[in-house]
């Protein structure tokens, strides 16, 4: 039975609340057996995980509450932003929580989940998201969960989301950003005036974005390139974007999150000089 009762703890995350063990037919003696044997940790006299639960996701069960906002959002997969705190949802008759690495969430969410639940769904995640980040970075998970299809687009126009800002990036948020990175882009652009196309196909390879009609704009993520082959493919799509007449720019991780006004300043000197418009007449 102690086996069983690891097995389907490891099968739900590595975290569970000791009432519904008990629904599953895992009463206190089993729970007593595992925890003994270390094969499960008690982290609260209700709240139960396996010594390989996922760290963020322990801390919240020892706070009573769920792993949300980016932390979570990072658990789903989707991009994120640098953070060091670990975000936690905690009920708002919860007290004595907290810490300098923990920043607690206690606003209701779209979706009512019991307190037994460990698991904040994804329209809950982006509803903490939406309310605790930064304009883009916010917009930039919501699109991230949106390209990776942990949520669909008319589901979240249809949430009611008791948030300003969460109904309004239910309504723009799009799919067309293959990284956080191109939608700080092009909200970065926005706040200069200028429009920009998204995933513009050219020649059968699709271009991050498009300013005009032939200023192309590349956006090179972090870990991208650490590889001659990844260099080669992106010195090849180069070529033969600049000699169908396009220019092309090109900007990495730290230029569009830490340097702006560079990008800023480069985009802008390359419209005074026309470079998003044709170059020559084509036939």
């Amino acid at each position: 039975m102690k086996r069983e009762f690891v097995e389907w703890l490891a099968a739900r995350d590595g975290v569970a609340h000791t009432s519904v063990a008990a629904i599953a037919g895992f009463g206190p003696r089993v729970i007593a057996a595992a925890v003994a044997a270390g094969d499960v940790e008690r982290v609260r006299r209700s709240w139960i995980v396996t010594p390989g639960c996922f760290a963020p996701r322990k801390l919240a069960a020892s706070l009573g509450g769920r792993a949300t906002c980016v932390t979570a959002a990072e658990g789903l997969g989707l991009w994120v932003p640098k953070n060091e705190h670990t975000h936690v949802w905690v009920p708002s008759t919860a007290s004595r929580v907290g810490g300098t690495a923990i920043r607690l969430h206690r606003a209701v969410p779209p979706v009512p989940v019991p307190r037994t639940d460990p698991l904040e769904p994804p329209i809950n995640v982006l509803f903490h998201v939406a309310r605790c980040l930064p304009h883009a970075d916010a917009l930039a998970v919501w699109e991230s969960a949106l390209r990776t299809r942990k949520v669909d687009a008319d589901i979240l126009r249809a949430v009611r989301w008791r948030s300003t800002r969460a109904s309004r990036f239910a309504r723009v948020a799009t799919h067309l950003s293959d990284s956080g990175l191109e939608t700080h882009f092009r909200e970065l652009m926005l706040t200069i005036g200028v429009s920009v196309r998204q995933q513009v196909w050219i020649d059968g390879h699709p271009v991050d974005s498009l300013i005009g009609e032939y200023l192309a704009v590349q956006i090179d993520g972090f870990a991208f390139h650490q590889s001659p082959a990844d260099r080669r493919r992106d010195l090849r799509q180069d070529a033969r974007l600049i000699l169908r007449g396009y220019t092309v720019l090109r900007f990495d991780y730290l230029q569009t999150l830490f340097e702006p006004q560079d990008v800023i300043d480069t985009i802008r000197a390359a419209m005074a000089q026309g470079l998003h418009l044709a170059p020559f007449p084509r036939r």
